[in-house]
Order: C-alpha cells, then structure tokens, then sequence
C-alpha cells in the first residue's frame, strides 16, 4: 500500500464510478481517454485491488470498487475544503506571454466568468520555456504554448491540455514585395532572412518550430538579435531591421508593418494550456474548463486539411486531445 494517494488518480476513479463509462468520465475531465485509463490503472496497481470490471458493452464496480467510492468523496471533499479555505489569500498565477495574444486572453477570461469567487491574475512571461521554468519552481501557476518544444526534463514536471492548432502568418514591413498579397505562399518565402526568436533565451520553443517549417523550402533562419524587452523595443528593433517575422495569424498589430498568413500548406502553432504536474488550486478545474469550451466553440482543434504540422507536435498533441 502507497503511503500516498494522488489526488488526480482518486477524482478519475470518481468519474468513471458515476458515468460508468470511460468516454464520458475523460470528457468530465477534460482528459483523453487513454490517460484516465492509464490513471485508474496505475491507481488499481498501488491499492493492489481491481476497481471495475470491463466489457465491450458496460463498466460496472468490483466489491472494492464500491467500497472506495465513500472515501474516495471525503478525501476530495476534504482536500476541496482545505484549497477553498486558502484560495483568498493566493491568486492563481496564469500566464499569457504576450499582451494582445487571442488564445491564452479568451481562455483567461472565460475561466474567470466560470469562477468569479476567485482571482486569477495574468502574467506575460514572453515565452513557454521561461514560464516553465517559473511553473516548476513555484512562482507560476500556468501558461500557454508549445509543449512539445520544451526540454524533457521540463516537461516531466509538467503537464498539458491541447487548446488550439494556431495558424501562423508572417509579420512584413509595409512596404515589402510580399505585403501587396492577401496570403503569402510558403514558397514565396524561399531566399527570405525570417525572424523567429533565434537566440531569445524565453522562446527556444518557438525556434525550433520555425527551424522545422523552414527546413528544405529556402527559408533562412535570422541570426540572434538583441533581446528586446517590451512591445516598443520589439517595433523598434524589428523597424530597424526590416526582417520578416514569423508569429501567428491573432499577433497584435504593429506600426508600419501588414501581418499576411502563411498558405500552401498553412503552418500550424500547437498551443496547450500547460501547467505544474500536482498543482492544486479551486479555479484551476475552471481554467482546464474554460480551455476546453472556448476550443470547442472556435473549432480551434480542428485541423485544417492543408495544414501543416510537425511530426513531434502531432505526437505531443494526439497524445493528449
């Protein structure tokens, strides 16, 4: 017997008790399926007891199965009141990365409509690697980006829920050849110097993805600029250089530039809600929630049938979705 229960294996036990029915359970908590079976697995491992009985028709409780349901609630419950007692006196820390960003602001906003009793505070780290490393040492609660493109030994404290397949574009000086198009084919890009965050210790993440769209089309990776710190230096830099840059279809708007997305195949940017392996707090369920309805009301994973994703990515994201 463990001398420790996760929480997370016991609320999926929970679930699949009341549905009886795996599918249903994994939609109630916003997981895939494959990992809420590999949770009441791993939970029948360590009580050394089999939970339910399943068929190709019907789940239904062992005699251990039922036996757990009453504790399995007191514990929750308990740990429910404990967090709700505390949750005044802690925001949940949640991350943005950019002001103006679409996808990680409606998802924020929807998740504070869906729990108003409590605060959830933005923070704008600039870039997944840097907020993981706050995540994993406690000074973040959550953020948004690309999970796949983390280190390993990051991801393995953290974990992540797909919210969207984000069409990238690229940002043009108003005045560039490409600018007079309404979408920019990626082979128009060839013989191009693309800026894509190289050598910006905060979004290696975002690099690597742009090294793997870039690969065997032309496309040249710009060489590590000055980090710029703040929407004004950014302009500034970028009106200095006048280098293409790579961002996604909702990046804000900038002075003297035009943002055209990016076509034939249309690149994608995986985004997921990715947040601290253990982390406990009452609005966290409502952020996991208001990921899951604002994607589903978007269609924002769907993915488009020109669309354009790395190999990795598809394997990160499917694992999950």
């Amino acid at each position: 017997m463990p001398a420790h229960l996760d929480p997370r294996l016991l609320r999926a036990f929970l679930a699949v008790a009341e549905e009886l029915h795996f599918t249903r359970a994994a939609a109630r908590l916003y997981v895939a399926q494959q990992a809420l079976s590999r949770d009441v697995r791993r939970l029948e491992r360590e009580l050394g007891a089999e939970l339910f009985v399943r068929t190709t028709r019907q789940v239904t409780l062992t005699g251990d199965g039922e036996r757990l349901v009453p504790y399995a609630r007191r514990a929750l419950q308990a740990q429910d009141d404990l967090l709700a007692a505390f949750a005044q006196a802690r925001a949940l820390l949640v991350d943005l990365n950019s002001p103006g960003l679409r996808t990680p602001r409606r998802v924020l906003h929807r998740a504070r409509e869906l729990a108003p009793e409590y605060e959830l505070m933005a923070r704008y780290e600039s870039g997944l690697t840097w907020a993981a490393g706050e995540m994993v040492a406690g000074r973040l609660d959550a953020s948004f980006g690309r999970f796949a493109g983390l280190d390993p030994a990051l991801r393995a404290a953290l974990d992540h829920q797909p919210v969207r397949y984000e069409p990238m574009a690229i940002l043009l000086p108003e005045d560039h050849p490409l600018a007079a198009l309404e979408a920019v084919p990626l082979a128009a890009l060839a013989g191009e110097v693309v800026y894509a965050g190289a050598g910006n210790p905060r979004t290696p993440e975002w690099t690597d993805l742009a090294r793997r769209l870039f690969e065997g089309r032309g496309i040249e990776l710009a060489a590590p600029a000055p980090l710029a710190v703040g929407d004004e230096e950014f302009e500034r830099l970028m009106a200095k250089t006048r280098t293409p840059v790579l961002v996604v279809v909702d990046f804000p708007p900038m002075p003297r530039t035009v943002l055209r997305p990016l076509v034939d195949p249309v690149p994608l940017s995986p985004v997921s809600l990715v947040w601290r392996k253990g982390l406990a707090h009452p609005a966290f369920d409502s952020l996991r929630r208001a990921a899951a309805q604002v994607a589903a009301e978007e269609g924002w994973l769907r993915r488009p049938a020109d669309g354009w994703l790395s190999a990795k990515d598809s394997a990160t994201m499917s694992a999950q979705d």
